[in-house]
């Protein structure tokens, strides 16, 4: 009586290792992608470090590289991205609607942006929290010390939640300034209209640096109120781009991993080692699961360098921002950064 199922069982086995070795269809977005030549990318208006256009114009930030990346990948070129600038309110409306292919723009992970607005998280590619800003000169140095202050915020985002569930635990009676854009929020506290500022740690970090005549003048409260995953965001209904976004993000990271740089990932096609092949393309063809060709994730190190390298020259001590790896460090050096394996 056990024989059939014996025999039906090995002949699933079998179709199965056969299917795990065909080449995958690449899915309507990236069909759409190749035949305009283009990805179309949402990012923020303006945030230095991960998005932000510099003096002659061109789009850098870490969020901004996830997008060269992701077009190195399935186009063979970095370049080939249009970016559409998009602030809060915009964001998800302009990829539910096909606006964009991948919205990656300092945006928060949670529960209801996951399972209620057809969209897809993919990948973390920056660990936050929300903080406080102040003026220096306030004296304030924590931000149980806030206690009835006003509040700048960015309307559309998770921070005036966050922030008023933290007034009402710690009984501080915040009083939240509310902006339908970022740069009349930045404005106004660094004209003094609110006591205080209160974004992702990362923001404040970049408004500082970058917006601040001197960045001295403002201080950064330690507490972080909230958890704040951000990563890059896809529509629902195509698994296949899904896929696609989601490894680029751990391809950077495993190459970090493996020690896998935009200055060597040439030079290590001739390594035996067999998970710096598959990484470099010279061993088992991952490019083929994905719908793309063996040559996808080297492309995308050639053109971004691994993510160690993406954050320290977009936010990282060698940047304006001077950020801390910490929590976005590798899981083997104490960070929360860990890539399921290319395999």
């Amino acid at each position: 009586m056990k024989r059939p199922f014996i025999q039906l069982s090995t002949l699933a086995l079998a179709a199965a290792a056969t299917l795990l070795g065909l080449p995958a269809h690449a899915g309507k977005t990236l069909d759409g992608i190749k035949a305009r030549g283009q990805l179309v990318c949402g990012v923020n208006t303006g945030v230095a470090g991960f998005s932000a256009t510099d003096s002659k114009g061109k789009w850098t930030g870490l969020d901004v590289d996830i997008c060269r990346a992701t077009a190195a990948a399935v186009l063979g070129d970095s370049e080939k991205v249009k970016y559409v600038a998009l602030n809060a309110q915009q964001r998800f409306t302009a990829l539910q609607s096909g606006e964009i292919d991948l919205l990656s723009r300092n945006t928060t992970f949670t529960l209801t942006r996951d399972a209620s607005l057809g969209l897809h998280t993919t990948a973390v590619t920056y660990y936050d929290g929300q903080a406080f800003m102040v003026p220096a000169k306030s004296k304030i140095r924590s931000a149980k010390q806030l206690k009835g202050f006003t509040v700048c915020v960015q309307a559309g985002t998770t921070t005036e939640k966050n922030m008023t569930d933290y007034s009402r635990s710690n009984d501080l009676k915040l009083k939240p300034v509310v902006f339908d854009k970022l740069e009349a929020a930045n404005g106004a506290y660094l004209a003094g209209r609110c006591q205080a500022y209160s974004t992702d740690a990362s923001g404040l970090a970049s408004i500082r640096a970058k917006e601040a005549k001197n960045p001295a003048d403002h201080v950064i409260l330690p507490e972080l109120i909230s958890k704040e995953p951000l990563g890059p965001m896809v529509r629902r209904g195509d698994d296949e781009w899904f896929a696609i976004v989601k490894w680029v993000v751990y391809g950077l990271l495993e190459a970090e991993e493996y020690g896998v740089t935009q200055a060597n990932v040439d030079k290590l096609k001739t390594s035996t080692d067999p998970a710096v092949q598959r990484i470099v393309g010279s061993g088992e063809d991952m490019g083929k699961l994905l719908g793309l060709d063996r040559e996808w994730l080297a492309r995308a190190i050639r053109a971004t360098g691994n993510y160690g390298e993406i954050f320290e020259r977009n936010v990282g001590t060698g940047s304006p921002l001077k950020l801390p790896r910490g929590a976005n460090n590798l899981w083997s050096k104490g960070g929360l950064m860990y890539a399921p394996p290319i395999r």
